[in-house]
């Protein structure tokens, strides 16, 4: 039964390196009032971008989150960027 199979082709598992909270490490909290720390975890889109890219923990990451959308109101950041 085995041999019936066919070969797939196996994707290498590359094992990332565990970042450290860029917050907890500066001993900060992410603040509205700072878009220019903000915008290092803006997308070019404007997006926010997710954990797994950041290395942000789960608290900082929801601050993050809330810090984004107040700017955002305020006029400090940018809903989308437009595209070139």
């Amino acid at each position: 039964m085995a041999e019936n199979r066919p070969n797939r082709s196996r994707r290498s598992k590359k094992r990332e390196v565990k970042k450290e909270c860029f917050f907890d490490k500066e001993k900060k909290e992410p603040n509205f009032l700072e878009p220019e720390i903000l915008s290092k975890f803006i997308s070019e889109r404007g997006k926010i971008l997710s954990r797994t890219r950041t290395g942000l923990c789960a608290s900082d990451q929801r601050k993050l989150t809330s810090a984004v959308k107040r700017a955002r109101h305020l006029g400090l950041l940018p809903f989308v960027v437009k595209p070139e």
